[in-house]
């Protein structure tokens, strides 16, 4: 063996040893990463949950204190009932999966929000203090999940950002760390809403 050949060999021993080092510690790095986002979905999710079990009591508490509308009521459960059958593995974060969990979740906040719209023409149901615990306790919920969501998008961004930046992306895709999906703001939201402070007449 020549000296030269030598040199090269050793250049390339090290080249490897080094791309062996930079993956592994690539890869422990994506994994606490996604580790982090399936954390944070699980706090999100149990977010949710927790507003979908109050909307029994909320309902109950409305029926029992007035001859409400039943349609509004109705219009409520069957969308708790569709916005829980909806749910995503973590590992399953992607846009199509997230786009339908958000829409059965905008879906319940609309209903949510045409009920409590209603209970306004129920004043004795206003005043009971057990309703507006549950108001309250509604609204707690609601600030809730958007702070989850916040977070969630954060720990989804810093995954994102990592695993595809050079050379954490060949890595990535070696290893099969896809991009995971942001929350994004409901398609509603920038919608214009009209608002009359009149006497309704």
């Amino acid at each position: 063996m020549t000296k030269g050949f030598v040199w090269v060999l050793a250049i390339v021993v090290l080249l490897v040893v080094l791309l062996g080092v930079k993956g592994c510690s690539s890869y422990n790095k994506m994994v606490r990463l996604e580790e982090q986002v399936t954390a944070q979905w699980a706090n999100v999710e149990g977010a949710y949950q927790r507003r979908a079990d109050l909307i029994p009591t909320l309902v109950g508490t409305i029926k029992g204190s007035a001859n409400f509308e039943q349609s509004t009521l109705t219009g409520v459960i069957e969308a708790r009932a569709k916005a829980t059958s909806v749910s995503i593995d973590a590992s399953q974060l992607n846009e199509e999966n997230l786009r339908q969990f958000q829409e059965a979740q905008s879906a319940l906040s609309s209903s949510l929000s045409r009920l409590l719209v209603s209970v306004e023409r129920y004043p004795d149901l206003k005043t009971t203090q057990q309703f507006q615990d549950l108001l309250a306790e509604l609204a707690g919920t609601e600030n809730r999940i958007s702070q989850e969501r916040r977070v969630y998008n954060d720990r989804v961004q810093d995954y994102n950002t990592y695993v595809r930046r050079f050379p954490q992306n060949i890595f990535a895709g070696m290893f099969g760390f896809d991009r995971k999906a942001p929350f994004k703001a409901d398609e509603d939201a920038n919608k214009r809403v009209d608002v009359d402070f009149g006497n309704g007449q």
